[in-house]
């Protein structure tokens, strides 16, 4: 979705941005250009430009505790994955054929 369509998703009703994807690979193998990797301060600049306030939380849903938040956001940013193509629909050329 990237940046632009989080922020739609959040204007529309949604209330929770994000969760933990990494080094997404099935979708952007399929030619997608989103979704291997949203920084969170990235996340909160699209939040705060809704005018809404972030808050990161734990998988129970408390609030992330000050050195984990912190953490989070001097990440070193994902090495980009090698995604081969699927191939499955390819077929194998077929050899010439044989002039009558």
């Amino acid at each position: 979705m990237g940046s632009e369509g989080a922020a739609f998703c959040l204007e529309a009703g949604a209330n929770d941005l994000g969760g933990t994807l990494m080094n997404e690979s099935i979708t952007r193998a399929a030619g997608a250009v989103h979704g291997q990797e949203m920084p969170p301060e990235s996340m909160e600049r699209v939040i705060r430009a809704l005018g809404r306030e972030p808050r990161q939380r734990t998988t129970l849903y408390a609030d992330a505790p000050a050195p984990r938040r912190a953490a989070s956001f001097n990440a070193a940013p994902l090495v980009e994955p090698i995604n081969t193509p699927a191939r499955r629909w390819e077929r194998p050329a077929q050899p010439a054929a044989a002039a009558d």
